[in-house]
């Protein structure tokens, strides 16, 4: 099923998506939570019920007229309070591609084992208006990434079970502030300033059950579910980015594994893929002048609309704004 937080009366509301209509969970049956966090809590209890309630929505026994338009809805973030964000570096593609173009070796460990890094969980936004301060817009970029979110409590995690502990997919954009994030990452921490300020995630949780039919085998010498789904972006109606979640080399069990691994995952955590591959401007950039010396790089700018889509998983919109403030930390550089 597909799972949409919205704001109902000044507060974060938990619904079904069904047919272009919003349905409370408590509509769905009485004793479902209606917040996203308290359902993931209760996770193997509460989503028996909710699909329950959807069936019943369905074959007519709830009255369709119980339902809300979604468009005419304030969408948040399917999970707007998670517990955790860590994103990773799944797919080789976009990896190799980004080395290519900086005229350095494929690294050799991306093939050892997957990686992450944490990211600032109370920046995660649902769609709408993404406000960057000025420094923000020195080299602005998009990331096309998918993401998951963890379910239930687990602990050193073997990669064979590790699907078990997945509620569901939904898209992820991990805005990143390049000149700030490279600045720092030469000092080997980070990235934290060019990556902290906002990371849009929407606008639906997909349960795994919905895409059982999309399901494809893992790359060769990988193990855990993996995805047949178109992924795309488009910077003010103008195709940037395509590619499939089913690139991705290195499966979201493995990453999972590696992230539990003597430390606690917990139910709201969420996992981000890392880029696809063409899934943002500083790997489009970095081939266009390969290719091409006079190339003109591309940045995201104030009023740019950026529009994200998976299969299965909806479409995410996100408009560029500034904010009233015109303080630099990099005006401040000794």
């Amino acid at each position: 099923m597909k799972l949409v937080t919205y704001l109902k009366d000044g507060h974060e509301q938990l619904a079904a998506y069904i047919d272009g209509y919003l349905f409370d969970m408590e509509l769905l049956h009485p004793d479902l939570p209606n917040t996203m966090s308290m359902f993931l809590n209760y996770w193997e209890d509460a989503l028996p019920m909710a699909k329950g309630g959807e069936i019943m929505v369905q074959e007519g026994k709830i009255a369709r007229s119980k339902g809300i338009l979604y468009d005419h809805e304030h969408i948040l973030a399917p999970v707007p309070f998670p517990a955790s964000c860590r994103d990773g570096y799944a797919f080789r593609q976009h990896v190799a591609a980004a080395r290519r173009n900086r005229q350095v070796e494929m690294i050799p460990e991306f093939d050892q084992y997957p990686i992450f890094y944490y990211t600032n969980h109370h920046s995660i936004q649902g769609p709408g208006d993404v406000f960057c301060m000025p420094d923000h817009f020195e080299k602005l970029d998009f990331e096309l990434e998918c993401a998951v979110i963890i379910s239930k409590q687990g602990r050193n995690i073997r990669a064979e079970q590790a699907d078990q502990y997945i509620g569901g997919l939904m898209i992820m954009n991990d805005l990143s502030a390049r000149r700030l994030q490279m600045e720092e990452m030469l000092l080997n921490l980070g990235p934290a300033k060019g990556k902290d300020f906002s990371t849009p995630i929407g606008p639906w949780l997909v349960t795994l059950d919905e895409l059982e039919e999309m399901e494809i085998p893992p790359k060769e010498g990988h193990v855990g579910k993996s995805w047949n789904l178109r992924m795309q972006c488009w910077v003010n109606k103008i195709q940037v980015s395509d590619g499939n979640v089913g690139d991705m080399d290195w499966t979201f069990a493995e990453i999972i594994e590696r992230a539990s691994y003597g430390t606690d995952l917990h139910p709201g955590d969420i996992i981000g893929s890392g880029t696809v591959g063409t899934g943002c401007f500083l790997e489009l950039n970095g081939t266009g002048r390969l290719n091409d010396p006079s190339y003109q790089e591309q940045w995201l700018q104030e009023g740019d609309v950026v529009e994200m889509a998976i299969d299965k998983l909806g479409w995410l919109s996100n408009t560029i704004m500034k904010e009233n403030d015109n303080f630099s930390l990099l005006a401040k550089k000794k």
